[in-house]
């Protein structure tokens, strides 16, 4: 992708938002979206002219307030009551890199025509994201179902001058940064308020960037796991490729693939074993990392397509001469799949913590926890238990925050997706399942080094020759925390040729 992007109505896909998260791209709204941005408005403006037609959210009031009739002269002061009101996020301020996705996707929705705002408002959250100016928004506040709305709103403050924003690595207040750039707050009209604030934006870019952080996990789970097969001098038979196509999942066919072309030309799989049968985090690894593929997959496709929507209330239709209020701000199709993801990225790390218990635990002709005098040193014996207590917070990570639901707004909005929890509760797990393929690295690096002379394949040799440019041998007891933030930066970074 070019540094410059133009936002328009084509579809959004993986690879293009994982560019966003990595890299600085500007952005700039297309013509034919400033047609529809447009031509959407201008037919709100003419609509909201009409007498006696009550139009929700532009001349009513919000949630159990839908009744309230608004007058015309009140209308605007009405857009700012909605974004002051609503900006009550608590909690940990939102990474960054999530704001500039919500910022991102944000434009991206509100660029199909079908928002009713004006080009000018659009514009300012482009200028936003281009210059880097990304409003303070807090973890705690959504219920994920009338969309974000406290933290969108957080999101939006910065366009009226109200909020606190993160300009050049320092906090301050919106209005003073839009001075420092010269930038006028925009003038909202009606309906512009709620369709910043209504929308999914907070899930789907804790959505995006945990997919995009497992994906890189579940590329290297494979390849540590295969470090750690040959490192407990495993019997390849369960990788045959007969096995599985008697069993053919996806995910699982192309684990068993995966396992078999890193291992290849091993020396220490071609050695004669002794056991018949390993254990089950080393011999079922294609039919769990496999499943985990599979459902990333599926819920790859929810998140695309909820990115690639247009998700706030209500909705415009100008040549259809419509306005309808419905419920596309709901968070369901979110909550549920992301829900699912942190149940199959946990399993990545519970599979990943067993290996690293088989490793340490002196069988297959390695020592003790993997030092050359145990008991003198302790060796690796605690990174496991970081790992093991990594592992159960994981799953009490992984107890569903969809089937849960609190009524709001007097009981109008009496059904939520709790998606927001379920987002940020994912986005902790994934830090968790990095930590423990972490440590099962530096074990399996270690244990495979007590195997020498022997060699593993050429693929494996190398990740252990650029992990030990990271992390020596362990010949005594030392501080491993240092040797275990390394390896963590490691899984996250590599990049397997």
């Amino acid at each position: 992708m070019e540094n410059k992007f133009s936002i328009d109505e084509s579809w959004l896909d993986f690879e293009q938002v994982k560019q966003f998260i990595d890299s600085t791209i500007s952005l700039s709204v297309s013509t034919n979206s400033i047609e529809k941005i447009n031509h959407c408005r201008k037919y709100l403006d003419e609509k909201i002219q009409e007498t006696g037609a009550l139009f929700y959210g532009i001349n009513t009031g919000f949630g159990y307030l839908q009744n309230v009739e608004i007058d015309k002269d009140q209308i605007e002061s009405l857009q700012y009551n909605l974004l002051k009101s609503h900006a009550c996020g608590m909690g940990d301020p939102v990474p960054d890199e999530i704001v500039r996705l919500m910022i991102f996707f944000k434009i991206k929705s509100l660029c199909y025509g079908h928002s009713g705002v004006q080009l000018s408002t659009v514009e300012r959250l482009v200028d936003m994201y281009n210059e880097n100016v990304l409003p303070v928004i807090y973890t705690q506040g959504s219920l994920g179902a009338s969309g974000d709305l406290a933290p969108l709103s957080h999101l939006s403050l910065p366009l009226i001058g109200l909020g606190k924003v993160k300009y050049k690595d320092k906090t301050d207040e919106a209005a003073h940064v839009l001075k420092q750039l010269n930038w006028e707050p925009v003038i909202l009209k009606s309906k512009e308020g709620l369709a910043l604030i209504n929308g999914t934006q907070f899930m789907s870019a804790y959505g995006l960037y945990c997919l995009a952080r497992a994906e890189q996990i579940l590329k290297m789970a494979d390849l540590i796991a295969a470090l750690s097969f040959d490192a407990f001098d495993c019997v390849p038979q369960p990788l045959h490729e007969s096995i599985h196509k008697i069993r053919p999942h996806q995910g699982q066919l192309i684990t068993a693939r995966n396992l078999r072309n890193y291992l290849s030309g091993s020396e220490i799989m071609k050695q004669e074993k002794e056991q018949v049968q390993d254990p089950y985090s080393f011999r079922c690894v294609p039919q769990v990392h496999g499943a985990s593929k599979d459902v990333f997959e599926n819920i790859l496709k929810v998140f695309l397509t909820e990115i690639n929507s247009v998700t706030d209330n209500p909705n415009i239709f100008p040549d259809e001469d419509m306005i309808v209020s419905g419920g596309n701000f709901h968070g369901q199709p979110l909550a549920l799949n992301i829900d699912f993801l942190s149940i199959a990225m946990s399993e990545i790390g519970s599979i990943s913590e067993r290996r690293t218990y088989q490793l340490i635990s002196g069988q297959r002709a390695l020592p003790a926890f993997l030092v050359k005098n145990p008991g003198l040193h302790s060796g690796f014996m605690i990174p496991q238990y970081t790992a093991a207590g990594m592992a159960s917070e994981n799953k009490q990570l992984c107890t569903p925050a969809c089937v849960d639901t609190i009524p709001s707004s007097n009981n109008q909005e009496d059904h939520v997706s709790m998606g927001a929890n379920a987002a940020t509760k994912c986005f902790r797990l994934i830090q968790n399942v990095e930590k423990i393929l972490g440590i099962e690295l530096l074990t399996a690096a270690q244990a495979l080094d007590f195997r020498r002379p022997l060699k593993s394949s050429d693929i494996l040799e190398k990740l252990n020759a650029d992990f030990r440019r990271q992390v020596s041998f362990n010949t005594e007891d030392r501080v491993l925390h240092d040797d275990m933030i390394k390896a963590v930066e490691f899984v996250r970074n590599y990049t397997i040729e």
